[in-house]
């Protein structure tokens, strides 16, 4: 008999070169290259090559793939006409789950499978994502759209577009590393999602709305918008150690604390950490972050969990200005490298995904009873 294991835990579902998610030692590594050294020298146009292309990138490659990114930063007027009309309280990971589906209403090349081809729709994808964002962004506060441009980075250009002013160098470096961070993890649900659309030969648009749509769920990418709500309910310094024992008490989950893989620090979390620390003492709010990190030695010692990559990910994207409720389409922003890439991963060598179910319910045929004496 088939051994039952709850949301597939521990079973090995695929092979991938994609990534390495290491939980019993805290590491993570894309193709080979540590985070720690990915973060440290490359940019996200890197990651993106590295990801998609199986190798980093030398400078010509690099600038070729920028160059491909940065063309691709239009927009359909059918899905411009979309984001300005849709409701100003529409849920954005709703809205951006619906353009990247729409995007594929108007790619005349049919469901060609053609490597080439779907290349070319994962770096659209990529290159439109952020632009569905911040248009949205603006149109439901009643801004006009900013023209895109073509001489920014990928983590500059999403900055400009949502303020309108171009950023600064502090704060483009500071998106760019969490994009590098967010960019792949191994078999998430989102990108299970993905491979599972993908390898029924559906379409590249498909299995990215698949991703995006579980995303969107908050155990999976919504954990981060959570985390800001958690400092606000708390409101001060030193409300914090009894919100947090009354949570404790009560058994009640504390936001961006622990991980479903990591059984000790999730690697990507001190790089967010350091950023955290230096944005809030340039900005002179220093409270978030002391808040954040009283929560996390609370739960170190009282649980033996750790911050994962969403505790101090939201504190990261508040002090650079973005709503709260773009912290999860900022990660779908990066993950799109990773979805994209697994989806081109899947289809190299593919296999439909059809687990078993262990059914419990009647043993016994049933007897129909006319429906005048049902009960």
């Amino acid at each position: 008999m088939a051994t039952v294991a709850k949301g597939l835990e521990g079973i090995v579902a695929n092979e991938s070169r994609l990534s390495k998610v290491d939980g019993q030692n805290g590491k993570l590594m894309y193709l080979g290259y540590n985070i720690d050294d990915l973060v440290e020298n490359c940019t996200f146009e890197e990651v993106v090559h590295l990801l998609h292309r199986g190798k980093l990138p030398s400078q010509a490659e690099l600038d070729d793939l920028t160059a491909q990114l940065r063309s691709r930063r239009k927009l359909p007027e059918g899905v411009i006409d979309f984001l300005k009309s849709a409701p100003k309280d529409a849920n954005p990971m709703d809205v951006i789950r619906t353009g990247v589906s729409m995007l594929g209403l108007y790619d005349t090349r049919g469901h060609n499978q053609d490597r080439l081809l779907n290349e070319d729709r994962a770096l659209t994808i990529c290159a439109t994502i952020p632009l569905m964002v911040a248009h949205f962004h603006r149109a439901r506060n009643g801004q006009e759209l900013i023209d895109v441009r073509d001489d920014l980075s990928e983590a500059a250009h999403f900055l400009y577009l949502v303020n309108g002013v171009e950023p600064t160098f502090e704060a483009a470096k500071t998106l760019d590393v969490a994009y590098i961070l967010h960019a792949e993890h191994g078999m998430n649900a989102s990108t299970f999602s993905a491979r599972v659309t993908i390898a029924t030969l559906s379409d590249m648009y498909s299995a990215i709305t698949s991703a995006i749509g579980t995303l969107k769920g908050p155990l999976h990418g919504g954990a981060n918008e959570g985390v800001i709500q958690m400092l606000e309910e708390i409101g001060s310094e030193d409300a914090v150690d009894a919100y947090v024992e009354g949570k404790l008490e009560r058994k009640e989950k504390i936001m961006g604390i622990g991980h479903r893989v990591y059984k000790v620090l999730d690697p990507r979390a001190p790089h967010l950490q350091h950023m955290a620390v230096r944005l809030t003492a340039q900005l002179g709010e220093p409270k978030w972050i002391k808040m954040s990190e009283r929560i996390a030695e609370i739960m170190r010692e009282r649980k033996g969990l750790n911050a994962n990559v969403d505790f101090y990910s939201a504190t990261v994207y508040y002090s650079l200005g973005i709503p709260t409720d773009l912290f999860t389409p900022i990660f779908a922003i990066s993950r799109a490298a990773g979805w994209t890439a697994q989806v081109l991963e899947q289809l190299e060598d593919n296999r439909l995904y059809r687990p078993l179910t262990d059914y419990t319910g009647p043993a016994e045929p049933q007897e129909i009873v006319p429906i005048a004496n049902r009960s």
